[in-house]
């Protein structure tokens, strides 16, 4: 006798097929377009040719962030604790594309999940997402991507290193675990300026008072009131000192870690200094980038397929050197991760921002979002 699942599984099969077949003629009769298009105008979330999702709330976490939580439409597949996902947002006429933690735990049961976004100075999506995204907007989406998450199977003891922003991830991560009730012992070290700059900062501190095998220790960088410019003397940032007193058994631990670039360097050549590498996972933001060569060589960046031309400045990525002409190129992580931003040059030279690395073969494909141009350059955008 066939389970009850097992007929589900057989019936929701057997209706895709036949709504792959009726949209297969469908799709004749809506040529150049796609049947898909004209179900976008009815419900975005019904269309199948491009992945949307739906505002459905907002919660400003701190002052300068705030969680959305958005509804996917057709073709979304839950994430991994930990992964990150695409977001795109049009601002004044352009499309721009980031790439964000998703903050929620797969487990909730609503059908929906959040990113967690803090606006950064001169971040044009950060404060559009922050400040004036509103519920029943659509946003276009992709789909989870990226390895930062815990083991499914090897038991691992956590210490979760993060600052800022960095909170995202690792709280996908704790809210997963609690959700299944399977804490391990976990160590938790977060950095954040101000008892009110810290993203989640109560929900921490309820998880900590639940969760008796979960450690939080909340680092404050700043005095009460005070500003950055007002800060003398060292500052408690991340060190080995700090890290042997808030947890002198790290070396057993693997360190899932995400913040600042320079938190980062510092885990990481800790450990290497230690023989541990292998338990260091972080997660990034932005690209690791090289050192700015001490002789910089400034020109004129000719966008080819647009017919634009830009004053380069030696530093600036390819990318958002478009961007700012006006130009809107296909683009996604901003990292050199996805290759989403590839074209090719035709003619000139560029610099891979991460390696200084020089790029200067005619039809060679580039990422113009961690290139820069080395003199005059022209590329197919």
């Amino acid at each position: 006798m066939q389970s009850e699942a097992g007929s589900a599984q057989l019936n929701n099969s057997l209706i895709k097929r036949v709504a792959g077949l009726v949209t297969k003629v469908s799709d004749a009769f809506a040529f150049p377009l796609r049947t898909s298009h004209y179900i976008e105008l009815v419900n975005p979330l019904w269309s199948t040719h491009a992945l949307q999702a739906r505002v459905e709330a907002v919660w400003d976490e701190t002052s300068d962030s705030r969680t959305i939580t958005l509804r996917p439409g057709l073709n979304w597949r839950s994430h991994r604790p930990g992964q990150h996902l695409r977001i795109g947002v049009p601002i004044g006429g352009q499309h721009f594309t980031r790439t964000y933690s998703i903050s929620s735990a797969p487990e909730r049961n609503d059908g929906c999940f959040t990113i967690t976004v803090k606006a950064i100075d001169n971040g044009r999506m950060s404060h559009h997402l922050v400040r004036k995204l509103k519920v029943g907007d659509y946003v276009p989406i992709g789909v989870p991507q990226g390895d930062f998450y815990l083991p499914d199977a090897q038991p691992v003891l956590p210490l979760f290193i993060t600052a800022g922003s960095g909170i995202t991830p690792i709280m996908s991560m704790l809210r997963s675990l609690v959700l299944q009730e399977r804490m391990p012992n976990t160590v938790h070290i977060h950095y954040a300026p101000h008892t009110y700059d810290v993203i989640f900062g109560r929900e921490l501190k309820e998880i900590a008072d639940r969760q008796k095998l979960y450690t939080l220790n909340l680092v404050h960088t700043r005095e009460p009131g005070q500003k950055p410019e007002d800060i003398t003397g060292k500052r408690p940032h991340f060190s080995k000192e700090q890290l042997e007193q808030l947890c002198p058994d790290w070396r057993k631990r693997d360190v899932y870690a995400c913040g600042p670039q320079a938190m980062l360097d510092a885990i990481e050549k800790l450990y290497e200094s230690e023989g541990l590498s292998r338990q260091v996972h972080t997660e990034r933001f932005r690209a690791q980038l090289a050192g700015v060569p001490t002789e910089v060589k400034t020109g004129v960046v000719k966008f080819l397929n647009s017919n634009v031309s830009a004053n380069s400045d030696g530093e600036t990525n390819l990318l958002r050197l478009a961007e700012d002409s006006g130009l809107n190129p296909e683009h996604g992580c901003r990292m050199g991760i996805c290759h989403g931003c590839d074209v090719k040059l035709a003619s000139g030279c560029v610099r891979d921002l991460r390696t200084n690395a020089l790029i200067n073969e005619t039809g060679q494909v580039i990422q113009i979002c961690v290139c820069a141009a080395v003199g005059d350059a022209e590329i197919e955008v």
